[in-house]
């Protein structure tokens, strides 16, 4: 069973999701993994699509069953963490795995993967750009909004950790450079 895996990780409002969304069109080999949460769904997410949603009590379970690769508690009380059984699931597949997950998941991630992982941190062009996009998606308070800046300053300082930084200034170009970087990732891994 091969393992290769790409993982994106930045700052909430990056805009990471949406350059995985465009680039899941270019790779049929690619496989999007699910994370688990703690957190309630928000409106229009689904289980087992957006998330694996567990109560608080069914996370900690897991987390003391050595289920996760990785876990955190991003957020007081909020845990965000990829199940083994999510990775060995798309590994039998012999699919390439794509993570989405908060920075230092990601630098966990990388770890485990070792040479098999590409770690992609996507960089916003500022911070100011980066709150007017966490502003602009309507979805958070401005306590919520908050904790997400201050753990972004912390976030951006780990971005010399990753295999490559992309600045995400111009979406098309940030998708278009993504593309070349994984495509030759993926040549030295067949």
């Amino acid at each position: 069973m091969k393992r290769r895996a790409i993982l994106f990780s930045a700052p909430s409002g990056s805009g990471k999701t949406t350059i995985i969304k465009r680039l899941m069109k270019y790779f049929d080999c690619f496989e999007f993994s699910i994370s688990a949460t703690s957190r309630n769904p928000r409106e229009g997410e689904s289980d087992g699509v957006d998330y694996y949603f567990l109560s608080p009590d069914e996370f900690e379970r897991r987390v003391q069953e050595e289920q996760f690769l990785e876990w955190e508690e991003v957020y007081a009380g909020t845990r965000y963490g990829t199940l083994k059984s999510e990775i060995d699931r798309i590994c039998e597949k012999e699919k390439v795995v794509i993570f989405d997950v908060d920075v230092n998941g990601g630098l966990n991630i990388k770890r485990y993967f070792g040479d098999d992982a590409l770690a992609i941190f996507v960089m916003p062009p500022s911070i100011e750009v980066l709150e007017q996009r966490l502003r602009s998606r309507g979805t958070e308070s401005e306590e919520s909004i908050q904790k997400r800046l201050g753990r972004s300053a912390k976030e951006l300082n780990e971005a010399s950790k990753f295999d490559v930084t992309i600045i995400n200034d111009d979406l098309d170009r940030a998708v278009e450079q993504t593309k070349q970087t994984i495509e030759k990732f993926l040549e030295e891994r067949v």
